[in-house]
C-alpha cells in the first residue's frame, strides 16, 4: 500500500547522489564562497526564490571575520563540556559521553512559515489524541475499516491494561515531539511523530542560551519568539492533569538514570521545570497510592513525568526483571490517583505503520485535510506496499516500524548487493515490521566546517505540549548532518545542531 504525502526523504539517510554546485549569488563576507549546489537553503531559499526574511542576518554575519566565528564556535564547545550537556551513545564497544556538536549560524524561519509550522503539529497533535482515546474506548476508526484491527491489537505498543481507562483532559500525549523536513520544493513535511518519551528540548534552550553568550551582537535589533518558558508551560501543563481533589500536586520526572543516553537532559528539566528527579527506587505504591522516599518521610505523588518506556514500569504488569520502575504503579493509575504522563500505550501512535495513516486519522477526526503532508510511504504489511517496495528497493528507504534514532534503517541507493539481498529476505518473512520511503534531499543550512561555510542537511523538531490548552515551542530543535553530502541528523549517529530562530 502506498500512502500519498507528496515526495518524501529520510532525514536518517544518507543522500545518494551529491549534486553539483549551482548558479547562486555569491553572498557577502564570509558566505562569498558558499554555494547550496542546487539544495533549498534554509539562510538563502533557491535560484529565482530568495529568502528575503533572513537578508538583514546574512548582512551581519557575512561582516564576521571568519576568525572571530570560529572564536566564537571554539567558546560555544567549551561551554558544553564545561556544563556537561552532553548524550550517550551507545555500541558494540560500550557508551560514550559526547557533547552535542553545535553549530554557530543559527537555522531561521519567518513568522508566516511559523504560523503554518505551529498551526500543521497542533492539529496533527489533535488527531493523535483523538485517535489513541478511540483505540482504547469505543474503537470507532476500526471498525469503520480506516485503520486495520490487526495493525493496532498486535503493535507492541498497545496495552491492553489501558483499554477503557479514562486519562486525564483525554490527553495520552502530553509532551510530543513531530519530526518535520523540507525538500527541493521548500515545503514542510512530517517524517515521523514521538510521542512516547520525546526528547531534545533541553538542547532547544540551551542551544539559545548559547548563541545569547556566544553573539549578543547578532542577535540586537532582532525579534526573535521565545523558548525560555518552555519550562513553565510544561509544569502548568502538567499540574493540570492531578487526581481529581489536589489542589497543590506534587510533580516528579521519573528517570532511568546515569546510564540512559538523555540524562542530562532529565536533569535539566527537572531544574527547569522546578521538580525533584527520582528513579524507580525512589518510590514506592502502599494502598494504591504513590510515594516518593525522602529524608523527611514519605511523600505523596500525583503526577509523574515518565522518561522510560512502557516495558519498565511496572514489573508486576510489564518486564518482571524491570529494576527501573516500581512494583504497583499501574495498578495506582488505573485507581486515579497519580498521572502518568505521557500516559502508557501512547506508542502505538509513533508506530511507522501508523504513521503512514496520518493523513486518513485527521481526515477522520477532524474533517480536515492534513496541513502538513506525510512524506510518501509505502506500508509492507500490504501486499501493494510490499511488491512496489521490491521492485524498487534499489531507490528506498527501508524502515522498521518500531526503531527510533535511526537505527535498522536500509538505503537502497548505498546498500551493498548482499545487504539488499538480506533487506529482500527480511521483507518477504516479516513485511508487517517494515515500511518504505523515497530518498529525497533535505534542505541545507550554512554551517560552520573548519575553515569553511558549507551547506549541511537539516530537519526540524517542534514540540508541542497538550492538555486544556495546546502550545508549540517555537522553532524546535534544528539537528544538522555534518558530514558532506550526508542526512545523518541523528545524535546518535553523528548529528549536531543549531539554534532555531522564528522571527516575530
Amino acid at each position: 500500500m502506498k500512502i500519498n504525502g507528496g515526495k518524501g526523504t529520510a532525514a536518517e539517510t544518507e543522500s545518494s547522489t551529491p549534486r553539483q554546485c549551482s548558479d547562486f549569488p555569491a553572498g557577502p563576507g564570509i558566505f562569498g564562497h558558499y554555494d547550496p549546489a542546487g539544495y533549498f537553503c534554509e539562510m538563502f531559499g533557491r535560484p529565482g526564490h530568495l529568502a528575503t526574511h533572513t537578508s538583514a542576518i546574512v548582512e551581519r554575519l557575512g561582516a564576521l571575520p571568519l576568525a572571530d566565528l570560529r572564536r566564537r564556535y571554539a567558546a560555544a564547545e567549551r561551554e558544553l563540556l564545561n556544563f556537561g550537556i552532553t548524550f550517550t551513545v551507545y555500541s558494540e564497544k560500550g557508551q560514550t559521553d559526547s557533547i552535542l556538536p553545535f553549530d554557530v549560524i543559527p537555522r531561521v524561519i519567518s513568522a508566516l512559515e511559523w504560523r503554518k509550522i505551529e498551526t500543521g503539529v497542533e492539529q496533527r497533535v489533535k488527531a493523535i489524541n483523538l485517535f489513541l482515546n478511540d483505540v482504547y474506548h469505543r474503537q470507532k476508526i476500526i471498525k469503520d475499516g480506516i485503520i486495520p484491527a490487526d495493525l493496532v491489537f498486535t503493535n507492541a505498543n498497545y496495552r491492553r491494561e489501558m483499554q477503557d481507562f479514562d486519562v486525564p483532559l483525554g490527553s495520552y500525549t502530553q509532551i510530543c515531539g513531530v519530526d518535520l523536513v523540507r525538500g527541493d520544493d521548500g515545503e514542510f513535511r512530517v517524517l515521523e511523530d514521538n510521542v512516547r518519551t520525546p526528547s531534545g528540548v533541553s538542547y532547544v534552550i540551551e542551544n539559545r542560551h548559547l548563541t545569547r553568550r556566544a553573539f549578543p551582537d547578532l542577535r540586537r535589533h532582532f525579534a526573535l519568539r521565545r523558548v525560555s518558558d518552555y519550562g513553565e508551560r510544561l509544569i502548568d501543563s502538567l499540574v493540570e492533569l492531578a487526581p481529581n481533589g489536589i489542589t497543590s500536586p506534587q510533580v516528579v520526572l521519573l528517570s532511568a538514570g546515569t546510564y540512559n543516553s538523555a540524562y542530562f537532559e532529565h536533569v535539566f528539566l527537572a531544574q527547569e521545570v522546578g521538580v525533584p528527579m527520582v528513579e524507580g527506587r525512589d518510590l514506592f505504591v502502599d494502598a494504591n497510592h504513590v510515594f516518593m522516599k525522602t529524608i523527611n518521610g514519605p511523600q505523596p505523588v500525583h503526577v509523574i513525568y515518565r522518561r522510560i518506556d512502557d516495558a519498565c514500569l511496572d514489573p508486576n504488569v510489564f518486564n518482571a526483571e524491570s529494576v527501573l520502575g516500581v512494583k504497583g504503579l499501574m495498578s495506582a493509575y488505573q485507581a486515579g490517583n497519580v498521572t502518568l504522563a505521557n500516559a502508557v500505550g501512547t506508542g502505538i501512535a509513533d508506530d511507522k505503520a501508523i504513521y503512514a495513516y496520518m493523513p486518513q486519522i485527521i481526515r477522520y477526526y477532524l474533517g480536515e485535510e492534513p496541513l502538513l503532508p506525510n512524506v510518501e510511504t509505502h506500508v509492507c504489511r500490504d501486499k501493494e506496499g510490499l511488491a512496489y517496495t521490491l521492485a524498487h528497493i534499489k531507490d528506498l528507504v527501508i524502515k522498521p516500524v518500531g526503531a527510533s534514532g535511526g537505527y535498522g534503517i536500509i538505503i537502497g541507493p548505498r546498500a551493498s548487493h548482499r545487504k539488499l539481498e538480506a533487506c529482500r529476505a527480511n521483507l518477504r518473512a516479516n513485511p508487517q515490521n517494515f515500511i518504505s520511503q523515497s530518498l529525497v534531499n533535505l534542505s541545507v543550512c550554512p554551517t560552520l566546517i573548519n575553515r569553511r561555510i558549507e551547506p549541511r542537511h537539516v530537519d526540524l523538531r517542534p514540540f508541542v505540549i497538550s492538555g486544556r490548552s495546546t502550545w508549540v515551542l517555537p522553532g524546535g530543535l534544528t539537528r544538522v548532518a555534518l558530514r558532506k553530502d550526508s542526512l545523518v541528523v541523528n545524535s546518535s549517529q553523528g548529528g549536531g545542531s543549531k539554534d532555531t530562530w522564528v522571527l516575530e
